[in-house]
């Protein structure tokens, strides 16, 4: 599909771009270029392709589920200003 010198200004607008006048052939040549390969991409036979979600068949790499830190809950909670059952207690900020 060829487009026009209007069109491809007219997508400039909507697009808020400013295209030179002097590249604007190129523009022209380059737009109509692209939309006659999407042209041909929409022909192309998908009906048999799987939908995927990664174009490689590959499995994401989990680390063992174990602890390895310890527990250090007292020792921070010591420096805390209040504390009540393992808790942090702040100021009130709504009433």
């Amino acid at each position: 599909m060829k487009l026009t010198r209007q069109e491809v200004q007219n997508i400039a607008h909507l697009a808020r771009l400013e295209l030179p006048e002097a590249d604007m052939p190129a523009f022209v040549e380059n737009l109509s270029d692209i939309i006659t390969f999407v042209d041909q991409l929409e022909n192309a036979s998908t009906g048999d392709t799987q939908p995927m979600a990664h174009p490689l068949n590959m499995n994401q790499p989990l680390r063992p589920d174990v602890v390895t830190e310890s527990d250090h809950r007292e020792d921070y909670q010591r420096n805390a200003p209040a504390v009540e059952r393992g808790l942090y207690l702040v100021p009130r900020v709504i009433e």
